[in-house]
């Protein structure tokens, strides 16, 4: 195996952004339009780009927040890094089309967060990213790479972004799908909702208003910890753009935080809802893929602490084996009304 490394990151002066349009779906791996948040991908130098950013003020999902003042979605932020990713792999790192790009393990964190209030920003938004990879010796191709992200408003530093990801062409996904099942595999577009699920827990509690956006059902709370079924909504877009054989990693990540929030709002006497919480950090990996035809059940864990902060574990499992586990850190952003 080869390693291709970036060794310096300061040396390069970033080329202007487009702002106009949004870039071809098909290279954020989107369907609709309307999900694509990359506005332009340039070349900075080897291996490393950076990409402008459209963060929309009216969305279905990512703008269905009740914590106020209102900030921009940290998963909104996670996903443009994840379409500018994707983008910047295929046109500047050499990432062939059809590539499945695997999720081993990821970190996300937000800083300096009241630049990121809606209609306050400081500047159009850009993710600036860093590619390493690991391509066979005798094909050339990336095998294994990690991306490194760094998420910007204007010039101010609201964000960094890591993850770990395996790459396999499409005939390889496939064989390494039926070797974890031993049967193929459902598509959501065959579902129509999960079985069995009678009530979600109501929005409010989870920091949302819209019912659709709400995954989580069942809730059992002990002493320091909650436990529910996760059953995303398979008619919503933002989660399923297209059709999936398996549980998304960020239906998985939404899970965890309203989890957290439902957590947080629990410890914090919120007993009518989630409070002013915004989840501001993840971290975390996955050891297999969540099926679409099994129950799949998240317990979380939280972490006292003093300063308004709530560090909260989530464990995910299905057929009692632990496919997933999420941290997630939640604050309060109160104190931000006086921005």
């Amino acid at each position: 195996m080869t390693t291709q490394v970036l060794e310096d990151a300061t040396q390069s002066v970033s080329p202007a952004l487009e702002y106009g349009r949004t870039i071809e779906r098909s290279l954020a791996h989107r369907s609709a339009i309307s999900e694509v948040f990359v506005t332009d991908v340039q070349n900075v130098r080897p291996m490393a780009v950076t990409a402008g950013i459209h963060l929309p003020l009216t969305h279905l999902y990512y703008s269905d927040h009740r914590p106020r003042p209102k900030l921009h979605d940290s998963l909104l932020l996670l996903e443009a890094g994840r379409q500018a990713s994707i983008a910047g792999g295929h046109t500047n790192a050499g990432v062939p089309a059809g590539t499945v790009a695997i999720v081993h393990a990821f970190q996300f964190s937000l800083r300096n967060l009241s630049a990121l209030r809606v209609g306050g920003e400081p500047g159009p938004p850009r993710i600036d990213t860093d590619f390493f990879g690991k391509t066979a010796r005798h094909s050339g191709r990336f095998r294994k790479g990690r991306l490194e992200q760094r998420i910007f408003m204007g010039d101010v530093h609201v964000g960094d972004h890591s993850m770990d990801v395996l790459f396999l062409k499409g005939d390889e996904n496939e064989i390494l799908r039926h070797a974890q099942r031993g049967t193929p595999a459902p598509l959501s577009t065959e579902f129509t909702e999960w079985p069995g699920v009678v009530r979600r827990v109501a929005p409010e509690l989870v920091g949302r208003d819209n019912p659709l956006n709400v995954v989580l059902t069942e809730p059992e709370f002990t002493e320091g910890s909650v436990t529910a079924q996760v059953v995303p909504r398979f008619d919503n877009p933002a989660l399923f753009d297209h059709s999936y054989d398996h549980l998304p990693a960020m239906a998985l990540v939404e899970a965890a935080r309203q989890l957290a929030l439902l957590t947080a709002g629990a410890a914090s006497g919120s007993g009518s809802g989630s409070g002013n919480f915004f989840a501001a950090g993840y971290e975390g990996g996955f050891q297999r893929f969540a099926e679409l035809d099994v129950p799949l059940t998240a317990t979380a864990e939280r972490t006292p602490a003093s300063d308004g902060t709530h560090t909260v574990r989530v464990g995910f499992r299905q057929d009692d084996q632990e496919i997933a586990e999420l941290t997630v850190t939640v604050v309060d952003v109160s104190h931000l009304h006086g921005f």
